[in-house]
């Protein structure tokens, strides 16, 4: 009877209508416009039209949401990856640290031995110094012994 029911005001309009039922159709279209018909069916559109749009927006936010997820376990994954670099850093601080403690060790009883060998070095340089008087002190002793004997057999 009717193919459209509605213009762009949201009023009824009939189309392809027989004449014999143009009576019956004008009070239809009349009754209908009075109930509001027209006005809810251009309601319901965009009402449509609104939850298409809203489901387009569900959409794409499911869709950010979806890439946000991906970035976040890739930086994730990243930080992970970060971290176990930075501990493996860590324990070779760590290992370098033990070995600059153990040289510091060793390069203080090298320090100390060398002390010690000065201080021997030193004594024995002494010793020497004793030795090489008491040498020099006889070596004088006998050149005043020849001296004395060359004078008196002179």
């Amino acid at each position: 009877m009717f193919d459209k029911f509605k213009n762009e005001g949201g009023e009824m309009v009939k189309e392809n209508v027989n004449p014999e039922e143009s009576v019956e159709s004008d009070s239809t279209i009349e009754s209908a416009s009075e109930i509001g018909i027209g006005e809810l069916m251009g309601k319901r559109a965009k009402l449509e039209e609104a939850i298409d749009y809203v489901g387009l927006m569900i959409k794409n936010l499911k869709d950010k949401r979806t890439l946000l997820e991906k970035d976040i376990e890739e930086e994730s994954v990243d930080i992970k990856n970060l971290k176990e670099k930075l501990q493996k850093v860590s324990e070779y601080i760590d290992e370098e640290n033990r070995g600059i403690h153990e040289l510091t060790k060793k390069r203080q009883q090298v320090e100390n031995e060398a002390d010690e060998v000065g201080s021997i070095i030193n004594t024995l340089r002494e010793k020497l110094s004793g030795v090489d008087k008491v040498i020099d002190d006889e070596g004088n002793r006998v050149k005043r012994i020849k001296e004395s004997r060359e004078s008196l057999t002179d």
